[in-house]
């Protein structure tokens, strides 16, 4: 027999569309699995990245049919987003034509792998009947106060010419084009994710058994709740006038109330809106108005990182409990978005405000002291104590003062316990044309008006040129006209697009309907009870924040909106590790990209789908071998070439164990193992590369036998167990050898597994010397006796100070001499 991939593989992909073996059954009596990787952004070749995503998924989804769920296992394309206007920009082709070409290319590519996608739930997200499901929901946000227009500072990219939501903001610069970015004060729409921060904390108790702990935790630290105390610091009279009475003060929030009496001066960022309107108004001397601009020019990312600086403004604020006067300074360390941006600075119990403050040589004020030893004025004491110089409240513990001073605040109505965090609304509004457009016009007379549902979807007029220089909608010649869907007059259309987040954050829920069919919903309720959650979410770690987040808030906002039934959308998440070459992420800058489509005409798909879950744990990081790719293959020739030591039958063969040799009964553990761990793999700890590790073994300790029954039972096993992630050639040996019978769920013969010897390490002084195999039923005395025949020569004219018998592990003798 001659391993042939490439025809075995046309063979059966051909098969499985003909039979359309891979699209959900409707029957909801049945048991379900909705497996589900992240969909592609359809860039026009898939990487290795993806064919580890989706290869994962796919055993997984091969697995649960198999073993008698329904499954629900879908592709689609996260088909809106910059990258296709910039190859208009670059090749003066149409970003739709550009991506549909794309879809096309990546469809046949990832059908190649002998994926088992379903066909029929298959859509892109720029598709027009997306869009107009899509553009209601965000109707209905408006409606429901959860999306509003406004206007605001916000994170600018100027090489993509948009606006970045916070979370798309990565250490500073744009996640998409890794170019810094900087704040500018725009018009823009944003939802309301912030009214659901709270239920996005609590609902990780609801997935925490089915998340990685890395990917909450992120979660978790970048919704940030802090509770706290927050009051006003007014401006002294001189202050107010010199702001010409615009200002009588600002608010600010601490989570340390109880050092409150330790506040020497006030600290705000640059961007904040009394120093905006000091720029604008000339406050400031020559020199001052220099350090602010100086500052304000540096994006607040590298400001963090460096040495702490700012200036005085030249303005004070009355200290609400002692009445002092307390300087008013811009400080580098303080961002605008965080807060009200402003703090009150303790520069004796905040490490950051100490170095400020030794720097301008502030006073320190200490009013917290450990409760043993001394206080080090040299250091800001952080930790927990007793209060001093804190009036009525010294002597207290501060852990204890917060409450009590917080208190005291609401009962002089001077400030209140509130909850702040650090998350903050989505701004979805992009100043690009590839993006579904915002469904919402501005009327001179009825202001901003939501476009009637029965008009939806609102689709991007197809004759722009894309030079790079702003948003060919807002110069569109007729497009953004149009009439008040309210009272008929002339109106403009909103010409900002959504950010493509918004149409990854609901495509799970598009996926549970036949949407061809029913085409009057964006999918059924019923179908949406019977399919989600989702059983298994697969997909990179680095959406922790992005996409999962947006998605569990979606689902939240989706049903308090009725649209569907539960409160998280994926009941567990898998993170894949990246694929690696020579220690690097692959890129074509580096030159070590390898191109799937070559393995697979080189190899075929059962060989890189091996390899891809052999080499590495999911969650690991994997480094490409070629070798590795190289011995995957060798394995399948000698699993298509040794299936010849089969016979044929429909049945799985029946062992007469009281025949068998130790090699046979050897043979039939491993393999019986290997199918006990094929349960565990599949259905909890996703360690393919054990799996696939011990079916190799189980494979070599059968070509040590000549016993046909075990030989063949043995094949019947494996071909099983290994189908979901070489399905290709499992499905042509079983269907020549079992008819395909042997392709569901098979029992575990666990006599198989108990062994008739034990094997035991033998090491002297620690160090391993012989390896001995003894009867199951031997006693340790006889274990003992043969240990110590096996190590002989070590021992000999040695004293036994002492033996250690591990049942069923290990023997070590502690010897001197």
């Amino acid at each position: 027999m001659q391993y042939n991939p490439n025809e075995i593989e046309k063979k059966w992909q051909a098969k499985w569309d003909a039979e359309k073996a891979f699209e959900p059954k409707e029957d909801k009596t049945l048991p379900k699995k909705y497996i589900l990787s992240m969909f592609p952004y359809p860039s026009g070749r898939i990487h290795m990245g993806h064919v580890r995503n989706y290869t994962i998924g796919d055993a997984l989804a091969r697995y649960y049919r198999k073993t008698g769920y329904n499954v629900l296992h879908p592709i689609g394309w996260d088909s809106f987003g910059m990258p296709a206007e910039n190859a208009a920009i670059k090749h003066g082709i149409h970003p739709k034509k550009w991506t549909y070409e794309n879809i096309d290319y990546m469809r046949k590519e990832l059908a190649s792998l002998g994926l088992s996608f379903s066909k029929t739930r298959e859509f892109a997200t720029s598709d027009p009947d997306y869009t107009r499901w899509e553009q209601e929901f965000i109707i209905k946000f408006y409606e429901n106060g959860l999306l509003e227009r406004r206007t605001q500072k916000v994170n600018w990219c100027e090489t993509c010419h948009t606006v970045l939501a916070n979370e798309q903001v990565i250490d500073g610069c744009c996640w998409r084009c890794d170019n810094p970015i900087e704040i500018k004060e725009l018009p823009g729409w944003y939802i309301k994710i912030t009214k659901y921060a709270e239920e996005l904390l609590n609902d990780m108790e609801k997935i925490k058994d089915g998340w990685p702990e890395r990917v909450l935790t992120m979660q978790k630290n970048w919704i940030g709740k802090s509770t706290g105390l927050q009051f006003k610091f007014n401006l002294t009279d001189e202050s107010k006038n010199k702001l010409n009475n615009k200002f009588d003060g600002y608010e600010v929030f601490t989570t340390r109330p109880d050092t409150i009496y330790g506040v020497t001066y006030s600290a705000l960022a640059p961007e904040h809106p009394i120093i905006d309107y000091m720029l604008e108004n000339k406050l400031f001397d020559e020199e001052t108005e220099k350090k602010v601009r100086h500052i304000r020019s540096i994006l607040p990312k590298d400001r963090q990182a460096m040495e702490k600086d700012g200036c005085y403004l030249g303005i004070d604020v009355i200290h609400p409990l002692t009445g002092e006067k307390v300087p008013v300074w811009m400080a580098n360390f303080v961002l605008v978005e965080y807060g009200s941006g402003a703090v009150m600075a303790v520069p004796a119990h905040d490490e950051r405000d100490f170095e400020f403050a030794i720097k301008f040589n502030l006073p320190i004020k200490w009013v917290i002291k450990p409760e043993k030893g001394e206080l080090d004025k040299t250091k800001a004491y952080t930790g927990e104590g007793i209060l001093i110089n804190s009036g009525e409240f010294s002597g207290m513990k501060n852990t204890e003062a917060k409450e009590a001073i917080i208190k005291k605040f609401e009962e002089l109505g001077l400030g209140k316990k509130v909850t702040n965090y650090r998350l903050r609304d989505w701004g979805i509004s992009r100043q690009r044309y590839w993006g579904a457009p915002l469904p919402f016009v501005k009327c001179p007379k009825c202001g901003i008006v939501p476009e009637k549902i029965e008009n939806l979807p609102i689709t991007l007029p197809e004759d722009v040129e894309i030079t790079g220089s702003g948003n060919p909608l807002e110069t569109h010649p007729t497009w953004k006209y149009t009439k008040c869907p309210k009272c008929g007059g002339d109106a403009i259309r909103e010409t900002d697009t959504m950010d493509t987040f918004v149409e990854s954050s609901w495509y799970q829920f598009r996926y549970v309907s036949d949407f061809h069919k029913y085409k009057d919903v964006p999918f059924r309720k019923e179908d949406e009870k019977y399919w989600m959650p989702v059983d298994q979410y697969i997909g990179g770690i680095e959406h922790a924040i992005l996409h999962l987040l947006y998605a569990r808030f979606f689902t939240k906002a989706l049903r308090d909106l009725g649209y569907v039934s539960v409160d998280e959308p994926f009941a567990r998440l898998l993170t894949q590790g990246m694929v690696l070459k020579d220690g690097a992420k692959m890129s074509k800058s580096k030159g070590n990209v390898v191109d799937p489509d070559d393995i697979i005409k080189k190899y075929g798909a059962d060989t890189a789908r091996l390899f891809i879950l052999f080499a590495a744990p999911p969650e690991q990081e994997l480094e490409w071998s070629d070798s590795g790719v190289e011995g995957a293959y060798r394995f399948l020739n000698r699993l298509y070439i040794n299936s010849e030591k089969c016979y044929n039958t429909n049945t799985i063969p029946q062992i007469d164990t009281s025949k068998l040799t130790k090699e046979e009964k050897e043979a039939r553990r491993k393999v019986y193992e290997t199918l006990k761990r094929a349960k565990e793999t599949y259905e909890k700890t996703f360690a393919f590369n054990t799996l696939i590790a011990s079916a190799m073994e189980s494979l070599n300790a059968l070509n040590k036998i000549d016993n046909k029954d075990v030989y063949t039972e043995g094949y019947w096993i494996l071909m099983n167990v290994l189908e979901p992630i070489i399905p290709h050639i499992t499905s042509e040996i079983s269907e020549k050898l079992f008819n395909r019978n042997n392709f569901k769920e098979i029992k575990i013969d666990e006599s198989a597994l108990v062994k008739d010897e034990i094997n035991y390490p033998v090491s002297v002084n620690g160090k391993k010397r012989a390896e001995i195999s003894v009867s199951t039923s031997a006693s340790k005395e006889e274990i003992i006796e043969k240990a110590k025949e096996a190590v002989k020569k070590y021992l000999d004219g040695k004293e036994i100070v002492k033996e250690i018998f591990v049942p069923k592990r290990m023997i070590n003798f502690v010897v001197k001499g």
